[in-house]
């Protein structure tokens, strides 16, 4: 793969992981919002945790949603020989922890760090989403 193509194809996935961020995120608060209602009427624990367990639940959906994508793509381009490894490797690249056990060849590098890339934009953009979540939660909870 050409340098300009692994940056096009990079990102391309990158872009559909942050649609499907967005779009997941979205939801998750809308699911929250739509069980407020019903966690308002239970004990002060439940009215705290469950907003932020069901989002901890989008987002560790989330993000396995993207690996698996990656890895269909290591998969269907036969750059890696089965699923097992496919998945390995998208989870560590997408964590950013890079074992290096699993190396791409070098027409595949670039290509390869936008997945690295995904991963830690991601993160960082659940990050701010719990950390507002959150933010939120405690604010009911003990400002009201």
């Amino acid at each position: 793969m050409t340098l300009s193509q692994q940056i096009l194809w990079g990102s391309m996935y990158l872009g559909l992981c942050f649609v499907i961020e967005i779009v997941m995120l979205t939801w998750c608060t809308l699911v929250i919002r739509r069980l407020a209602d019903k966690w308002a009427s239970k004990g002060h624990t439940i009215q705290t945790a469950s907003p932020i367990a069901v989002a901890l639940g989008f987002i560790v959906l989330t993000h396995t949603i993207q690996v698996w994508i990656w890895a269909m793509v290591w998969v269907f381009s036969s750059v890696l020989p089965d699923w097992n490894s496919a998945l390995y490797f998208s989870l560590v690249t997408f964590t950013t922890l890079g074992y290096g056990d699993i190396v791409l060849g070098e027409n595949l590098r670039i290509f390869g760090a936008f997945a690295s890339v995904t991963g830690l934009l991601a993160f960082g953009l659940s990050t701010a989403y719990m950390v507002a979540l959150m933010t939120r939660v405690f604010e009911n909870r003990f400002l009201s």
